[in-house]
């Protein structure tokens, strides 16, 4: 299934191609704080509709992720990392989805604070 998602002003939009099975709750200090249900993805399973540099990057501790959010809204729709195996990763924000019932998609918890 594709799926539209986006900041609040629409400055930055894209489209993920997948099936949610569940979305991941991280507790570490920046997933806590921006209350992110994060949907993982192949880099390749993303497009963004709007240009690249629209979106601005904040990075943090081991600089290993880079989280997407939009300068103007202040609203984080998506990260970027590399995952364990070397994959380009996109860790989506279920909440930029549109369509979506957010209540009918598990939730798995990860202790980010443990890291």
């Amino acid at each position: 299934m594709k799926y539209l998602g986006s900041c609040h002003c629409g400055r930055v939009k894209f489209e993920a191609e997948g099936e949610i099975a569940s979305v991941m709750s991280c507790n570490c200090s920046i997933c806590q704080r921006k209350g992110a249900l994060m949907w993982f993805l192949p880099r390749d399973a993303v497009r963004l509709l709007t240009p690249d540099e629209d979106a601005s990057t904040y990075l943090f501790n081991r600089h290993a992720i880079r989280h997407r959010f939009c300068a103007n809204c202040g609203i984080h729709p998506y990260g970027e990392a590399k995952a364990p195996t070397g994959e380009d990763m996109v860790a989506v924000n279920a909440r930029c989805l549109e369509g979506i019932e957010l209540s009918a998609i598990p939730v798995t918890q990860f202790d980010g604070r443990a890291l």
